[in-house]
């Protein structure tokens, strides 16, 4: 399957059920990315979700993945775990367009809960009458026998099998740059073979794939951006450009 023409995608659009918030002061719907949203169209190959920090972005996501099924902290669909039940309940009070098309595989896969995700596998591996061994679809390696980044890394190359809608929660967390531009191209691959994504993010690198849509999260809420126009890339650029002017303000 080639990559995802718009009429084909996964997911279509996500709106936020309005009318049926309790009240918009309250967690989760005080955050930007719930309280100034309206609707949000999703790009047929990457949407990526950019903004500073406490902008709601992972909440919006976490949202997003559980009203599809997902396990709040993340993994597969048939991932039912909990550590530390915690997620909000904004999942009821959004309505997801889906497409024609189902995706022959999923995952949810969030940095900050992915030990939680590791320690799972080792648990349901623990079970001689399970069959087929959870970690070989992730290269066979135990997770939490490898850094931070191999393990993230090994994810991303072994686990993800195309033809699939993958939700990433600043993925870039434990990776370096090279890695990061590494992922890019998995990414890529995963696109040609028909696979749709949504990305959190914070990486200007991750972000450079050209047939994407970015949207940038502010107070005033979302808005669709290309990556030079972002502040992220902005701030990144002014800082390698003229790093001595940048640091002479910063440590005024």
């Amino acid at each position: 399957m080639g990559k995802l023409a718009k009429e084909d995608r996964f997911l279509k659009n996500i709106y936020v059920k309005r009318d049926e918030v309790p009240s918009f002061d309250e967690f989760p719907f005080n955050l930007p990315a719930v309280r100034m949203l309206d609707s949000l169209q999703f790009h047929p190959n990457i949407t990526y979700i950019m903004g500073e920090n406490g902008m709601g972005k992972s909440t919006l996501l976490e949202g997003l993945a559980v009203a599809l099924g997902f396990n709040a902290e993340g993994g597969s669909l048939n991932f039912n775990f909990s550590s530390y039940d915690s997620h909000s309940p904004l999942h009821d009070y959004l309505r997801v367009g889906k497409g024609v098309l189902r995706p022959q595989d999923s995952f949810f896969f969030r940095a900050e809960t992915f030990y939680n995700v590791a320690t799972n596998i080792e648990e349901m591996d623990q079970d001689p009458l399970a069959g087929r061994r959870v970690i070989d679809s992730f290269g066979g390696v135990s997770l939490h026998k490898q850094s931070h980044g191999e393990s993230f890394f090994a994810a991303f190359l072994h686990r993800f099998r195309g033809d699939g809608l993958y939700i990433l929660d600043e993925p870039e967390a434990a990776l370096s740059p090279l890695r990061q531009l590494s992922m890019l191209s998995r990414i890529n691959e995963l696109v040609e073979q028909g696979s749709q994504f949504v990305i959190a993010t914070h990486s200007p690198l991750l972000m450079a794939h050209p047939d994407s849509c970015i949207y940038q999260l502010t107070a005033e809420g979302l808005k669709e951006q290309v990556l030079e126009e972002t502040e992220h890339y902005t701030i990144m650029k002014q800082f390698f450009e003229d790093r001595e002017r940048l640091l002479h303000h910063l440590f005024k």
